[in-house]
């Protein structure tokens, strides 16, 4: 059995992009470890992605919700530990989600946390970020770089995050721009060469990869490290680190 560390904000994180991963690394028989700022209370996701983001649509899919009612359940997610407490050789794989509400904002700035995940990243893990995950690795630095300085990656795209904003803005506002800057950007601009080491994937807005069915999902591979775009690719995203397991 392998433990995998997953850190979350307080509240606001993807239902997907958590309890995709958390089903099928414990089905395999590892454990799977959460932990917030100050830990010892459990966290709480997204509430939209439960009940519907508008009208009842774009929220979780129904699998994905029943992970997550299961995962709530689990002890480790009823008593998170605390991110000082944090140490890479405690476990063999850090998982890093997303989400875009509000909420994130105490998980995506932690300077904390970008220390502890970049004690993670020299120690030769395997990492994985999905959406706006990765911009914690793109804000986790060592001698003044990004930890994604030199490697291949994706993240929630310009025009996946563009087109939730627009869809939604009327109702939502700025409910889909956890900031001003897209996260596309924010990840680019830490690359030595974005060009060669960032991709897209093919477009992503409806269908999206299940457990049986990879076909519509997304990620990129580069040794160690896996990143993704979005709740579409999750399933797909947890077998990848699985395999690094």
């Amino acid at each position: 059995m392998k433990r995998a560390l997953i850190p979350l904000p307080d509240r606001d994180f993807d239902v997907t992009e958590v309890a995709v991963p958390w089903k099928l690394l414990t089905r395999a028989g590892h454990r799977v470890v959460f932990s917030t700022e100050q830990g010892g209370t459990a966290p709480a996701a997204d509430p939209l992605l439960l009940t519907g983001v508008l009208f009842g649509q774009l929220g979780a899919e129904p699998e994905p919700k029943m992970f997550y009612e299961e995962m709530t359940r689990s002890p480790e997610f009823q008593r998170p530990i605390p991110w000082a407490g944090l140490r890479a050789s405690d476990y063999d794989a850090l998982v890093l989600p997303g989400g875009h509400a509000p909420g994130m904002r105490q998980y995506l700035g932690s300077e904390l946390l970008q220390t502890k995940v970049t004690g993670f990243w020299n120690s030769g893990k395997p990492v994985g970020a999905i959406c706006h995950g990765v911009i914690v690795l793109a804000r986790s630095k060592q001698d003044g770089k990004s930890v994604l300085h030199s490697v291949r990656t994706t993240c929630l795209t310009k025009p996946m995050e563009r087109t939730a904003y627009f869809v939604t803005a009327w109702k939502l506002g700025k409910y889909y721009r956890t900031y001003p800057e897209y996260v596309e950007d924010e990840v680019k601009s830490v690359l030595d060469d974005p060009a060669k080491q960032f991709t897209r994937g093919p477009p992503a807005l409806v269908k999206r990869g299940t457990d049986t069915d990879d076909r519509p999902a997304f990620v990129v591979e580069d040794g160690r490290y896996v990143s993704a775009r979005w709740p579409g690719d999750a399933y797909l995203f947890a077998k990848k680190m699985l395999e690094r397991l």
